[in-house]
């Protein structure tokens, strides 16, 4: 599986380390380095690509500003020298982010998260089967099998999960958005940044808390009206 991506840093420098870094995979192909987020818009526009490299302080407009002006968007790997704006990315459901200087080893890292993404999603999307009630994932060195019926809820730990469910807990490399596309979209539902529930284990809202076995996880404000229609409810 050969997966597509672009790389978006107005630096030369920044460009070339990612250049560098990408060798040591042949799996992954570069379809282009861009300047600016225009460039790398057109190339959006008229190119299927996976994932890309994108750095914040550009000019004309920052990758912050450029991600949320993307209706459809790659997974996006975050390139940047400042650390501030980690949270408001990973609220935009950024897949990684990278800190300059980047090392190889940690850039390897990022890269095998997106190998990984890419090979659930191709696995699921496999006519193997008529209904999928299960998925695996990897904890520690060994691959375990979960049923979607007994997720009470998940949490996300940055560069991991917890999968919280009647029989244990369990984390694993993922982030939360790469996990809740594995998951059934009509069994499941994000309520905050942090936190996607199983809505047959909702067992009761108050105010901007939700219950779910014993324990109170809290809704994030972007997603309040989400919740509000699933449960017809005019106020949470």
């Amino acid at each position: 599986m050969k997966l597509k991506c672009i790389i978006v840093d107005d630096e030369p420098l920044g460009r070339n380390v990612i250049n560098n870094h990408l060798r040591s995979f042949s799996d992954l192909i570069v379809v282009a380095n861009c300047n600016d987020a225009m460039e790398a818009f057109n190339i959006l526009k008229n190119e299927q690509i996976d994932f890309m490299f994108l750095d914040i302080n550009m000019p004309e407009i920052t990758g912050i500003d450029f991600i949320k002006s993307l209706k459809k968007k790659p997974l996006v790997i975050i390139t940047t020298a400042y650390r501030e704006y980690a949270v408001e990315s990973y609220e935009l459901d950024v897949f990684d982010y990278l800190v300059k200087p980047i090392s190889l080893q940690r850039f390897i890292k990022a890269i095998d998260k997106v190998t990984g993404h890419f090979k659930l999603l191709s696995s699921r999307n496999e006519p193997q089967r008529e209904e999928n009630n299960h998925m695996f994932i990897k904890v520690d060195k060994k691959m375990i099998k979960v049923n979607f019926g007994d997720i009470l809820y998940i949490e996300s730990l940055k560069d991991y999960v917890r999968v919280v469910t009647r029989l244990g807990n369990y984390i694993t490399h993922h982030n939360l958005r790469s996990i809740t596309e594995i998951l059934p979209s009509d069994r499941f539902i994000r309520i905050h940044r942090s936190f996607v529930v199983a809505i047959d284990e909702i067992n009761s809202l108050e105010g901007n808390d939700i219950r779910v076995e014993n324990k109170v996880l809290p809704i994030g404000r972007n997603y309040q009206k989400m919740i509000k229609d699933l449960i017809g409810m005019d106020k949470i």
